[in-house]
């Protein structure tokens, strides 16, 4: 049998005796096709002309029978913001039912209890389920940092005539089987422009070219012992490599440009995917994870109600807090939420007192609210806004402009920022795990040598914004003229400013080359000597807290990748370039 007949004779199997017309309806092709596919199981004496099964067809299917189920349930289901805190995708209520039990519950009416539950993210809160559903669980540890790629590749050994299920999607009806003739893939006849797949005349799902909608890709396939090995044997390929760690596991299923399986097309609502809050809402809005107290705490503050909160977005930049963009009346709006530890880090009182006192400077984005206690803070968005190109000289030079005029201001609040202090705060937080670095003894001891350097060295103390990152800087046009704002001032504090051309730099993981570009152009060229040292004292000190920061963050299973590896060797080599130009002080 080719394809497209045994979609048809699945049908049959699993719909019992129904009109061409409704095996059309059920398989997308046209009747034409369906009739012309029905004269050929019939010639092959699979089905009688009243469409009945043979018992030669029976034997197939008996031959056929669905081993186990896997379902992938370790991610941290980042676009449920701001839910995702507080319950695992897999377990959110539709109708009072969970959606992983449905699912299980689905697959038992069709015999299937084999059923293994690959867990990650609040993995203890889905442990009930052994006891009720008697399944297996097996734990992603690495789920933060490597996709559902990985979390299938460790079971593996299971994919045999299997179910691979998407904790996240709810079934409108049962969409398994007791017997699959074939592998397939399940796509809707929903258009999305962000699929990657569409699919064929042929039934065969191929890569949408750029610019090109496809259709929306539901994650349920079925993996028939005949192609499982293949499967086995891509997973472990493909998982030796860590630039496929943020792989979804169907790209095991592609081969020159398409699947290796073909679809199974349902329609529209058949199987929805509740990848956001919105998504959760639209199919139940009484649901009761709906019921959540940070859009309860934005409803308070605009005086709206939480239906009136839409187009909720998640913000992806941030390596501090978790953010989400939204809209109430037409207004755009930003809420963050404080990352896992930062209650460690950050004094939310504190920052509290920053947005006081730059209150009447209007050089941030405009607050509206703020909590001291939880660190939950709501502003207005800016739009057509973009970040600082680290890149662009014409950018650095208004960036360093900006702080200087926010310098000049000599703002002041009653806290101070001691860099040195920090770095060994940051080190405490490793609660006795050493660091990753084996030569992280010297090198700290380097850099605490600066601390001397820079007590020598002249400097006036005001305001400093310290995380004068690219990111937080925002170019915007108002009525014709361009406009920065300079955002996120958590770590902000009484300092030496000259600290934050450091941090400018650092974060821009800039060469030595474009860090003196940047100092002098701050300075308009009148750095002198001593200032362009200090700058590199505080590159070096600032490089290693940060990294501390990141061994920190480590520990608490978040990774930062490229970006620690250079803060620690900022550290490292501005020391050395300190140590050079003293040098040649003393020599001149």
């Amino acid at each position: 049998m080719n394809v497209a007949e045994k979609l048809i004779l699945q049908i049959l199997f699993e719909r019992g005796l129904i009109t061409q017309r409704e095996i059309s309806d059920y398989s997308s092709f046209s009747l034409g096709k369906v009739n012309k596919i029905i004269r050929k199981l019939v010639e092959k004496e699979l089905i009688l002309n009243s469409n009945e099964l043979t018992q030669k067809a029976k034997d197939i299917f008996e031959n056929s029978k669905v081993e186990n189920a896997i379902i992938l349930a370790a991610g941290p289901g980042i676009r449920m913001i701001p839910i995702n805190s507080e319950e695992s995708k897999g377990l959110l209520e539709i109708n009072g039912e969970k959606l992983i039990e449905r699912q299980i519950m689905q697959l038992h009416e069709v015999g299937i209890k084999d059923i293994t539950v690959v867990v990650g993210y609040k993995k203890e809160s889905y442990e009930y389920l052994i006891d009720k559903y008697s399944i297996q669980l097996v734990v992603n540890r690495d789920y933060l940092i490597r996709n559902n790629l990985f979390s299938l590749s460790l079971v593996k050994n299971k994919i045999s005539n299997t179910y691979i299920i998407p904790c996240d999607v709810w079934f409108d009806s049962n969409p398994f089987s007791k017997s699959e003739i074939c592998s397939w893939y399940m796509i809707s006849d929903e258009i999305d422009r962000e699929s990657q797949v569409k699919e064929n005349v042929k039934k065969e799902l191929v890569h949408v070219k750029k610019n090109e909608s496809g259709n929306k890709m539901i994650g349920l396939a079925y993996i028939s012992k005949d192609i499982s090995m293949e499967i086995k044997k891509r997973l472990l390929q493909f998982t030796q490599y860590e630039e496929n760690d943020q792989l979804f596991w169907e790209e095991v299923l592609f081969e020159n440009s398409k699947m290796i399986v073909p679809s199974k097309l349902v329609p529209k609502g058949t199987a929805v995917e509740i990848n956001t809050y919105e998504d959760l809402r639209n199919l139940d809005s009484m649901s009761n994870n709906l019921k959540n107290k940070t859009l309860e705490i934005i409803a308070t503050e605009l005086g709206t109600s939480v239906n009136e909160i839409y187009d909720i977005e998640l913000l992806k930049k941030g390596m501090t807090n978790r953010s989400f963009i939204f809209k109430n009346n037409k207004t755009k709006y930003i809420m963050r939420i404080p990352g896992e530890g930062t209650d460690k880090l950050i004094n939310r009182i504190e920052e509290a007192s920053i947005y006081s006192s730059i209150k009447s400077t209007n050089i941030s984005d405009e607050l509206v609210y703020i909590n001291p206690e939880t660190g939950f803070k709501l502003t207005k968005f800016i739009e057509n806004a973009r970040c600082c190109n680290p890149e662009s000289y014409v950018d650095i030079k208004k960036c360093m402009d900006f702080l200087r005029g926010f310098h000049e201001l000599n703002l002041v609040v009653d806290h101070v920022f001691d860099p040195f202090e920090k770095l060994e705060f940051y080190e405490k937080l490793w609660s006795g795990v050493p660091s990753g670095y084996s030569d992280y003894i010297k090198t700290k001891e380097n850099v605490m040598r600066l601390k001397k350097t820079l007590e020598f060295l002249p400097k006036k103390i005001t305001l400093s914004h310290i995380d004068s990152v690219p990111d937080n800087f925002l170019f915007y046009e108002k009525d014709g003229i361009e406009n920065i704002k300079l955002i996120d001032w958590e770590y902000a504090a009484m300092c030496d400013p000259h600290i934050d051309i450091a941090m400018f730099c650092i974060y821009s993981m800039f060469e030595k080359q474009q860090v003196d570009e940047t100092i002098n152009l701050y300075f308009n060229g009148m750095q002198t000597n001593n200032e362009k040292i200090k700058v590199y004292c505080y590159i070096s000190v600032c490089g290693l807290l940060w990294s501390n920061w990141c061994e920190y963050k480590r520990n608490l299973g978040v990774e930062f990748g490229e970006y620690s590896l250079r803060q620690y060797r900022f550290a490292k080599d501005y020391f050395n370039y300190v140590i050079d130009e003293i040098d040649l002080e003393v020599s001149n």
